[in-house]
C-alpha cells in the first residue's frame, strides 16, 4: 500500500522556482549594496585626500594677521617742555659814580613805576654841577659884554669912526659868546641829568626780584670799567612762556590756540594760556619755531623763571591714517607695508610716515582706510606672496 505522502506520476513542487528567484534578487541587492559601498568608501577617501592636499598646500603658506588702517580724528596731544619768563623783566644799573647812600626796598617787594629804589651819594657830581652853574653865569656876563660892544661898534661904524674890519670881529665875538653860553648851559642840563640818577627810580611797577647792593658800597655807572647790576625789577601779572615746538609740528600751532601749563613751582596746579606769536621762522641748528604763550597770573602765584610743561591741543583738519609701528618693513628704498588683496596676494607698498606717536605712526601717503595691512610681517615677505590669513582680529 503507498505511503499517503508520496505524490504520484512524477510532478515537481511549484515553490522551488519561487525560492531560487528570491536568492538571485538577494544576491544582486547585496551585490548593488557592497557596490554603493565601496564607491561610498572610495569617493570618501578622494575627498580626504583632496582636503588633506589642500590644507596641506594651505599650511604651507605664511599665515598673517590683517588690519586696517584707523582713521585718528581725536584731538592731537602734544607735550612740550617750556620756560617761563616775566612779561617784562629789567635790570636796574647806575647812570652816576659815587657811593650807595640808602636803599628803600628789598627782594619781594612790590613796587610802582616811579617809586624809589635807592639813592646814591656823588659830591663829585655835586660840585662838578655848582661849577658849570658859574660858568653859565660868566658866558652870560661875556655876552652881555659882547653884545653891548657890538652895538657901539656899529654905531661908530655909521659915523665912518671904524673900520669895518673892527666891526666885524666885534659881532663875531658876539656869535662866539652866544655859542659859549649855549655850551654851558648844555654842560649844566647834563650835570643835572646826572645829578639827577642819584635817585634810582623803579621803570615800572612789578616785583624785586634781586638786590645786589648795599650801604656804602662804590658804585660804578661803567664809564671806568663794567657797570654794576644793582637792582632787578619783574612785572609777573602777566607771564610769557617760551617753547621750542618740531619743525614737523610746527604747522598746526596757530595765533589764539589755547594751551593748558603745569609748572614745577605750582605741582597740582593747572594754568591756562594762549599762542600770542610766533618766531615765523625754523630755527636752523635746533629745527624747532620758537613759540611764546601768555598766561595771567593774578596774586603772582606763578612764579617766573620756573619749568613747564606745556600741552598743546591740536586739532588737524584732515585727520591722518595711524598704523602700529610693527606694520613696518624698513628697506633700502625707504619704509614699506605689505597689503593683501582679495585673493591673499601681497603687494609691498611705499609709504610716507608723519609723526611718530610712540606705538603707533602717522601715514602721511600709500595708504587709503580700506587696505588690509599685515601685522608684524617677516623680512621675507615680498609682492606676489601668497598667505594664509589668520581668522583671529588683530588686538
Amino acid at each position: 500500500m503507498p505511503s499517503p505522502l508520496r505524490k504520484t506520476g512524477g510532478t515537481r513542487s511549484p515553490a522551488a522556482p519561487v525560492g531560487r528567484s528570491r536568492l538571485t534578487a538577494g544576491l544582486v541587492f547585496a551585490a548593488i549594496v557592497l557596490a554603493s559601498v565601496v564607491v561610498a568608501v572610495v569617493f570618501h577617501r578622494l575627498r580626504l585626500h583632496r582636503e588633506v592636499l589642500r590644507e596641506t598646500r594651505e599650511m604651507a603658506l605664511p599665515t598673517v594677521t590683517l588690519l586696517h588702517p584707523r582713521i585718528d580724528r581725536s584731538e592731537q596731544i602734544l607735550n612740550l617742555p617750556g620756560s617761563v619768563h616775566p612779561f617784562y623783566d629789567a635790570p636796574i644799573y647806575a647812570r652816576t659814580n659815587g657811593y650807595l647812600k640808602r636803599w628803600y626796598v628789598d627782594i619781594g617787594s612790590e613796587v610802582k613805576e616811579g617809586q624809589l629804589l635807592a639813592e646814591i651819594e656823588s659830591p663829585e657830581i655835586d660840585q662838578q654841577l655848582n661849577q658849570a652853574y658859574a660858568e653859565r653865569e660868566q658866558a652870560k656876563a661875556n655876552l652881555a659884554l659882547a653884545g653891548t660892544t657890538a652895538v657901539r661898534w656899529k654905531e661908530l661904524l655909521q659915523k665912518n669912526a671904524v673900520a669895518r674890519q673892527d666891526v666885524d670881529e666885534k659881532l663875531g665875538s658876539l656869535a662866539a659868546q652866544q655859542a659859549a653860553l649855549a655850551a654851558a648851559e648844555a654842560d649844566v642840563r647834563r650835570l643835572e641829568n646826572l645829578q639827577s640818577f642819584k635817585n634810582i627810580l623803579a621803570p615800572f611797577a612789578g616785583i624785586v626780584t634781586n638786590r645786589n647792593t648795599d650801604v656804602g658800597d662804590l658804585i660804578n655807572s661803567g664809564s671806568g670799567g663794567v657797570g654794576q647790576e644793582l637792582f632787578r625789577v619783574a612785572q609777573i601779572g602777566t607771564l610769557r612762556v617760551y617753547v621750542n615746538v618740531p619743525e614737523v609740528d610746527s604747522d598746526l600751532i596757530s595765533i589764539g590756540m589755547p594751551v593748558t601749563l603745569v609748572l614745577a613751582s605750582a605741582p597740582g596746579r593747572t594754568a591756562s594760556g594762549k599762542v600770542v606769536t610766533t618766531a615765523k621762522s625754523i630755527d636752523p641748528e635746533s629745527r624747532t619755531l620758537m613759540t611764546e604763550i601768555q598766561i595771567p597770573n593774578p596774586g603772582g602765584v606763578l612764579l617766573p623763571g620756573s619749568y613747564a610743561q606745556v600741552t598743546f591741543h591740536l586739532t588737524l583738519g584732515q585727520p591722518p591714517l595711524v598704523i602700529p609701528i610693527n606694520t613696518l618693513l624698513f628697506r633700502p628704498s625707504g619704509p614699506q607695508v605689505g597689503v593683501v588683496d582679495a585673493g591673499g596676494l601681497v603687494t609691498l607698498r611705499d609709504v610716507e610716515i608723519g609723526r611718530n606717536l610712540g606705538t603707533t605712526v602717522e601715514i602721511v601717503s600709500g595708504l587709503k582706510p580700506e587696505d588690509r595691512v599685515v601685522l608684524n610681517p617677516s623680512d621675507s615677505l615680498a609682492t606676489g606672496t601668497r598667505v594664509r590669513i589668520n581668522d583671529q582680529p588683530a588686538l
